[in-house]
């Protein structure tokens, strides 16, 4: 009887371990795919000024808010474009561009990416959130913060 209780003790156990490492992958998969977006979407979009590339990633319809040097930033996605299209990019301006990730967060069809852009004269803390649509993770939500004082 002791044998059966342990063999069956066992078996629940490694099925346990066995499903959380497939919720790991499959998370690591999804923040992979994320990362994918963010560095070949949104990097390269706002640095070399590519609105098209930089508005494939974004839902369309998102809102963007924050504050830059103090001041209330509010600006739909179409209007954001906009102004990446028609301002210098970072990669024309010679000034120093780095976009980094600090740490992606998923659950389900939702993530949340928090990031640091550092760009022109300014350092930029940018909470983004992903919802995975028709299978691609695009932006539906970004909040940024200028944190260079």
């Amino acid at each position: 009887m002791k044998t059966i209780l342990l063999t069956a003790f066992m078996l629940w156990n490694f099925q346990g371990i066995k499903a959380q490492n497939t919720i790991k992958m499959e998370n690591q998969i999804e923040i992979q795919a994320i990362t994918d977006a963010i560095e070949n979407y949104y990097f390269k979009g706002i640095y070399e000024g590519d609105e098209i590339l930089l508005g494939s990633v974004f839902q369309p319809g998102t809102f963007l808010f924050g504050d830059v040097k103090g001041q209330p930033y509010f600006k739909t996605v179409d209007l954001y474009l906009d102004g990446v299209k028609n301002r210098q990019s970072p990669k024309d301006s010679g000034k120093p561009f780095k976009g980094e990730i600090l740490h992606i967060s998923v659950v389900n069809s939702i993530a949340v990416a928090e990031l640091n852009v550092k760009m022109y004269d300014f350092n930029y803390r940018d909470f983004l959130s992903f919802h995975k649509i028709n299978g691609r993770w695009l932006i539906v939500n970004k909040m940024l913060t200028d944190t260079s004082r």
